[in-house]
Order: structure tokens, then sequence, then C-alpha cells
């Protein structure tokens, strides 16, 4: 359990649900550490692929809103070469 209690199944629904209408996917690993990819609905083609966010950072619903604003802001960025944002976080 993390934030206020909500299992990661929760946390990963929150997440992916935030950047309707494009698709995200949300996966947690057994150390807590998660990986955030949206794609275009229509394309498939990966958007934005963020790694090694920390799920402990997310101590309450504030966090999880604060962490979604992040996310979205990394989409308005300009993407690399391959045409993706990518980000890794550190997850200490």
């Amino acid at each position: 359990m993390i934030a206020s209690g909500l299992s990661t199944l929760e946390l990963r629904s929150i997440v992916e649900s935030a950047f309707l209408p494009l698709r995200c996917t949300c996966t947690i690993a057994p150390d807590y550490c998660m990986t955030v990819q949206v794609n275009d609905p229509d394309s498939g083609r990966v958007e934005l692929l963020v790694t090694g966010i920390s799920a402990h950072r997310l101590k309450s619903l504030r966090d999880i809103s604060n962490l979604v604003s992040e996310l979205r802001s990394e989409l308005r960025d300009e993407p690399d070469h391959q045409g993706i944002r990518q980000k890794q976080y550190r997850t200490a």
C-alpha cells in the first residue's frame, strides 16, 4: 500500500486514467519503481516514456496529482531525435 492506503492497482488506475484520451500504461515493479508510458491511441506511437519513478515518494493524493502534472509537462516538451520524450527519475 502507498499514498493514503492505495494499492498499486489503484495507483496505476489513477495515473493511467489521468492521460485519457491518450493510452497510458503504468507499471510498478516489486521494488515500487514505476514506469509510465503514454502512447497515441490511433498510431500507437510512444509520446512519453518515464522510468525510475519511486512510488514511495507518493505519500498523498496531492503527491500523485503533482506527479501527473510533471508528466503532463513532459508531454509538452520537445521530443528527442527519435521523436520520444524520455525521462529517467532517480529511485532514491
